[in-house]
């Protein structure tokens, strides 16, 4: 699924569902914020250079923010509601895509030692599923065959922004601590009965007569809402289109049970909802499609549902069909 920006300019769904997120951190005075309340020292401003992957052409490598401190260490984070395992994996792809925009392709080949900036992977998570305070994800669990020390690992800290996790992040930088507070508020409104865009709209007033992102809403004004009203929306049509898969995979189903028996049309209708939630992801090679077709346990169907909807690419969800 796609939208057109005001330009004519075709960008996915993904690009606009963090954009509240990647908009204020993309100030460099909340990335240096950000960066010191990490635990790497102190930065300002002027020591932050973005290099943040992006453009349609890489959609299926871009991250949501990327920068380089001094030039001495890159930080790539990603804000994410739903938690994806296979974030050590995509990192390892981001970095090999950043340092190519950092480096000159011809320098890989002196005999000198080429220096790089010390690689940090975070993800900040502020979804309504329960998750750890925090987290590490390592390449090293993916792997096939599990040895003690693998020759290559890549982990990634998980840190929860949620408001009501308590984390000491929340309180070392300012810029998250506001952000966590702005997000919870709408959740809040939200779970006593406001709709979506009321909700919203009344936590950006808390903002402005609770002296919380003031710059940020000063700056981007009625932006900021429509950034929200995107990532809601975008969340909110998942959900629905998610559920709306499965209830029509189980009702074809239970049409084709009338003939073939139970089990066995309910199987090909939730293998059908498994295929309709792949499709947005381009066309499904006909390997997987056979495989999915051909599937007859209902529990690995299921599980295979839920992976198809959290799918981001073809390859994350072929290492979920083991």
């Amino acid at each position: 699924m796609a939208q057109e920006n005001g330009n004519g300019k075709v960008i996915s769904n993904r690009e606009t569902k963090n954009s509240a997120f990647i908009t204020y951190f993309s100030e460099p005075e909340n990335a240096s914020q950000l960066y010191a309340a990490l635990g790497d020292g102190e930065a300002s401003p002027e020591d932050i250079t973005y290099v943040t992957l992006e453009g349609v052409l890489f959609i299926a490598r871009k991250n949501d923010l990327a920068f380089t401190v001094k030039n001495r260490v890159l930080v790539i984070s990603e804000h994410q509601s739903t938690i994806n395992e296979n974030m050590p994996l995509r990192d390892l792809l981001y970095l090999g895509r950043t340092l190519e925009k950092l480096l000159d392709e011809r320098s890989i080949y002196k005999r000198s030692l080429l220096r790089i900036p010390t690689p940090e992977f975070f993800v900040f998570y502020n979804g309504n599923d329960p998750y750890p305070t925090e987290k590490i994800l390592r390449l090293s669990d993916a792997y096939l065959e599990k040895i003690e020390q693998p020759m290559l690992e890549l982990t990634v800290k998980v840190i929860n922004i949620n408001f009501s996790s308590g984390h000491r992040f929340l309180q070392e930088c300012r810029p998250m601590y506001e952000y966590s507070w702005f997000i919870q508020r709408i959740k809040d409104y939200q779970a006593d009965g406001w709709s979506r865009d009321a909700a919203i709209t009344q936590a950006v007033k808390d903002c402005q007569s609770e002296g919380v992102l003031v710059e940020f809403i000063k700056k981007h004004g009625s932006e900021v809402a429509n950034m929200l009203y995107t990532q809601w929306n975008w969340d909110d049509a998942m959900a629905v289109e998610r559920e709306e898969a499965y209830a029509e995979g189980v009702s074809q189903g239970m049409t084709q049970g009338i003939s073939q028996g139970i089990s066995q049309g309910i199987a090909k209708g939730v293998a059908q909802g498994i295929l309709d939630l792949l499709e947005e992801l381009g066309e499904i090679p006909e390997d997987m499609t056979a495989r999915i077709q051909a599937e007859e346990s209902l529990d690995t169907l299921r599980r295979w549902h839920k992976e198809a909807a959290r799918a981001e690419s073809f390859t994350d969800f072929r290492e979920k069909m083991v």
